[in-house]
């Protein structure tokens, strides 16, 4: 296994103890954390390992932080005058 696919794990491991810890804002300031953390992990997937994998880590990233994704897809949607 390599670096990047160890260190995604610990993502999702941080991802899931960020969860488990309360908050007042709705968790969305760790949600920003996770994404800026995330993003390059995933690209480097991407180039480490190849298409399929860093595809699989935008899955598991995107069902983690399913909200802002819905929300991102919500402002395309309007952006772009879909209803």
């Amino acid at each position: 296994m390599t670096n990047p696919l160890i260190l995604i794990g610990l993502w999702v491991v941080l991802a899931f103890v960020m969860a488990a810890i309360p908050s007042n804002d709705n968790h969305w300031r760790r949600a920003y954390v996770l994404i800026a953390v995330g993003m390059p992990l995933v690209i480097w997937i991407f180039w480490n390992d190849g298409f399929l994998m860093g595809a699989l880590a935008l899955l598991a990233g995107g069902s983690i932080l399913r909200w802002p994704v819905y929300f991102l897809w919500q402002r395309v949607k309007q952006k772009l005058g879909v209803k």
